[in-house]
């Protein structure tokens, strides 16, 4: 498993032939829009931010869409999507927003992508369905979504293998990053993408990964 960051909350994962994509940028967005095909997309927040479905539509590569709640499995990738709440860019009138928190298996390992949460308090359905997970991503940037330190909570408590800190370049507070690694105290490690092997996992206990876009 190969996994890259492209800004925000985005992040594409590659296993042999196959590409999933976490909250693909659409245009018109915040960050610059993504180019890549992808077998499966799943967007957590509809904002142009997360919600780049048509980006991802490239080449022979038509998405299987999920864009909220529910089960689903696709060419052998379980993905489970759990309704939680987001404050980020909310339109006149709104006092939030729908996010899903996505819990996705794959190769022998369980990635949970928090998506734009707002909120350090998941429901009794979330905790249940969370068991080990070996990779968390978890939006740091405050400005409708968790503050650096609820996100440090947060991140601790789950017990993940890895975490990786987004939404903190291009959008969210400036500093968020320092302040979220300021939070860890433990030392962080930066990577261009990370490959990842569940024999890799040995050892680690909620190390910090950043991965650079």
């Amino acid at each position: 498993m190969v996994i890259t960051h492209h800004g925000g909350q985005c992040f594409k994962v590659t296993f042999g032939d196959l590409t999933l994509v976490f909250d693909p940028i659409a245009k018109g967005a915040t960050l610059p829009a993504v180019r890549f095909g992808a077998d499966i997309a799943l967007v957590s927040r509809d904002h142009p931010d997360m919600n780049g479905i048509e980006e991802v539509t490239y080449g022979d590569k038509i998405p299987f869409s999920i864009t909220g709640p529910g089960e689903y499995e696709r060419q052998g990738v379980a993905v489970q999507g759990f309704l939680s709440h987001s404050k980020y860019g909310l339109t006149k009138g709104q006092t939030e927003a729908v996010n899903t928190i996505y819990i996705v298996n794959l190769e022998d390992m369980t990635l949970v992508h928090l998506g734009a949460l707002i909120g350090t308090e998941l429901s009794p359905e979330v905790r249940e369905g969370i068991d080990k997970i070996d990779v968390l991503f978890v939006p740091i940037g405050s400005n409708g979504v968790l503050s650096a330190t609820d996100a440090h909570k947060l991140a601790v408590s789950l017990e993940p293998k890895i975490i990786v800190p987004m939404h903190w370049n291009g959008m969210g507070e400036s500093k968020a990053l320092e302040a979220f690694l300021k939070e860890a105290g433990n030392g962080s490690e930066k990577v261009d993408k990370l490959t990842l092997k569940k024999k890799d996992l040995t050892g680690r206990d909620g190390s910090i990964l950043i991965l650079t876009p």
